[in-house]
């Protein structure tokens, strides 16, 4: 079995990989390290009792479930990744990959990557709004 026991929601990210399998520790060990790798600056949180990871506003988070590990939020809209996301079960904004199959960590880097991307882009367009706003309408 692959799920973790019932217990109170992980406090952080080792608690939450600990509760696993050895070989499930060691894949989730990996998405970890390959999500850090990316987004350096991102900072490592538990929410919604899972980990994740945010930068300029939530970045990525990771799952383990009995068959699948999740990835949220997948861009499944972007024509960048919609080819190669076809190919994995999951919702609108996530993608399960299969313990049983090799675990895709350049795809998830890729992701993270667009993520950090799309952040920041986010992050640019919000300041020019504070900025003209703060313009248009002096104190």
């Amino acid at each position: 079995m692959t799920t973790a026991k019932k217990m109170l929601p992980a406090t952080n990210v080792d608690e939450y990989i600990k509760r696993y399998p050895a070989k499930v520790q060691s894949t989730l060990q990996k998405i970890r390290k390959t999500i850090k790798k990316a987004a350096p600056d991102a900072e490592e949180v538990i929410s919604y009792g899972i980990p994740g990871y945010k930068y300029h506003g939530i970045l990525i988070f990771f799952a383990a479930f009995e068959n699948h590990i999740s990835v949220y939020p997948a861009p499944r809209s972007s024509n960048l990744f919609k080819k190669e996301l076809q190919v994995y079960k999951g919702g609108k904004g996530t993608v399960q990959f299969p313990i049983s199959k090799p675990i895709p960590f350049d795809l998830i880097t890729r992701i993270t990557n667009f993520r950090v991307k799309e952040n920041e882009e986010k992050l640019v367009v919000k300041q020019t709004k504070t900025k003209n706003k703060s313009v248009n309408h002096p104190r």
